[in-house]
């Protein structure tokens, strides 16, 4: 009996030694990433539950240990997501933190995941290279599951040497290169044969890509408006009928070959309020092009969240519908029907399928609209199809004063490295900013103020290698990583069984 309840206490000392170290990976996840903006420390976020891993071979423990490091990291990384709800979503206290924690239990599944898979890959030789791949690949299915928002990569956004795979693989080369440096820690950590560091040879490598360029000259201009709507709005006749004429003064106050307002958390319907459809073609007819986000409608009179390009003589130069909507905000996930909506349209909104190119004179805009901003591979179709410049419509007034704001602005950067493009930004309170190719803010408003002002950017015209291709090293990471973690896995169960 003394015997076996020293193997008890040794048991539970170990799992509650892994189980911190699993938690100490999803602080260094949220140090990294903005409020913290740490990225010093994204080489080694991964290293403590890498190191746990490696001690178990219990698959079901290493579940829970990255479900667990999992549900820390979503809750404090997206809590504004709770304040979304209950503020804007009209669920109450209790109701909004129910729906964050089951929506949290969910996200947290990828880690878990993960660190099932991972272990056996973490005790063989190919550990460096195979763990790697399999974070990167698991983090392209984000999107696909349900909901992105930050990759591993992001926190590589100021990091001028591994940036350069981005317009060759995108963000999530840099997430292999972050997740290899963590894995590369654990091995040495563990004290593993140092022949498992030699794929690390291969990262002097990044020098011989081209760097970043910076200087893109800056010839075009635009006026950008800032209204600084509160999303929480009573809207009568009278706050609406006010809102549009502010916003028409605003638009006529300097002169500029195009005008682009926000996604707007007002009720301004180009296609059923008349007094607004003529105002709009009234802006546009000052002799700008005039981008601006509406509710369309499809055939069947559901909504769409688009962009509505005019020309300088009013009539429609193109329009894009939103593809890419926003959980709870624009649809209600199956699992989560018991939510209530931020937006004030009847049913869901329907997604649009195109994308689409708004010639606006010598600007070729691709135009992404909120949250889309989360998906590289909907971003990068636009400079494929010929967009010289990007514009982001978004409304960031639902996220509060939270670090939400930072964070959104961190995926657009990157978006701008990736496609080597000037991204115009432009939101309802901020951060309204003008990104430059190389990812840097060139331009920024103060943001809870109202602002109109004219910005200048650059087009650039040749498309880069991850604009053509897409994400085929992400795909190729999640096949690979799947299938070294499947080999190892019953390489290791036909050696332990009983």
């Amino acid at each position: 009996m003394p015997n076996r309840a020293g193997l008890l206490r040794s048991y539970q000392g170990q799992l509650l030694l892994r189980t911190l170290l699993a938690l100490v990976t999803a602080g260094l996840l949220l140090l990294i990433f903005p409020r913290f903006n740490i990225q010093l420390l994204a080489p080694i976020a991964l290293t403590p539950l890498l190191i746990a891993l490696a001690q178990t071979r219990d698959g079901w423990q290493r579940f829970f240990l990255g479900w667990a490091a999992g549900i820390l990291y979503w809750f404090f990384l997206c809590t504004w997501i709770q304040f979304v709800l209950e503020k804007h979503g009209d669920m109450g206290l209790i109701g909004s933190w129910a729906a964050f924690g089951l929506f949290c239990a969910l996200k947290a599944l990828h880690l878990a995941v993960f660190s099932c898979l991972a272990g056996p890959l973490m005790r063989s030789r190919w550990a460096v290279p195979a763990v790697a791949a399999l974070w990167t690949g698991l983090e392209r299915t984000h999107g696909s599951l349900g909901f992105a928002w930050l990759d591993l990569g992001n926190a590589g956004i100021n990091m001028s040497l591994p940036l350069r795979l981005a317009p060759y693989v995108g963000v999530y080369g840099i997430s292999f290169v972050l997740a290899m440096l963590s894995v590369a820690a654990a091995c040495a950590i563990l004290r593993q044969p140092r022949l498992r560091l030699a794929p690390l040879f291969v990262l002097p490598l990044l020098w011989l890509l081209p760097a970043i360029p910076q200087g893109t000259p800056t010839d075009q201009s635009a006026l950008i408006i800032q209204p600084n709507i509160d999303p929480s709005t009573q809207w009568t006749a009278l706050e609406r009928m006010n809102a549009q004429n502010r916003l028409s003064l605003l638009s006529s106050i300097l002169p500029a070959p195009l005008v682009i307002w926000p996604e707007l958390p007002a009720p301004l319907y180009y296609y059923e309020d008349r007094d607004f459809h003529q105002a709009a073609i009234n802006i546009a007819r000052h002799g700008s092009y005039f981008l601006f986000g509406t509710v369309a409608y499809t055939n069947g009179h559901q909504p769409l969240n688009s962009a509505l390009l005019l020309r300088p003589d009013g009539s429609e130069a193109g329009r894009y519908d939103k593809i890419d909507l926003v959980p709870f905000g624009e649809f209600i996930p199956p699992l989560f029907s018991f939510v209530n909506r931020i937006t004030q349209e009847v049913g869901d909104f329907t997604p649009g399928h195109d994308i689409k190119v708004l010639n606006a004179g010598p600007n070729h805009l691709g135009v992404f609209i909120c949250y889309e901003s989360a998906f590289p591979d909907l971003v990068r179709q636009f400079s494929a199809s010929g967009a010289n410049v990007l514009m982001n419509l978004s409304n960031d007034a639902y996220f509060g004063h939270s670090e939400a704001r930072v964070q959104h602005l961190s995926l657009v950067r990157m978006r701008a490295v990736e496609n080597r493009r000037f991204i115009v930004r432009s939101t309802n309170d901020g951060i309204t900013a003008v990104i430059d190719p190389a990812g840097r803010v060139i331009k920024q408003f103060q943001p809870y103020r109202e602002v109109a002002a004219t910005v200048s950017f650059g087009t650039v015209s040749a498309p880069t290698f991850y604009a053509l291709h897409g994400d085929w090293f992400a795909w190729t990471c999640l096949v690979l990583g799947l299938l070294f973690a499947i080999y190892y896995w019953q390489r290791e169960a036909r050696r332990y069984r009983p």
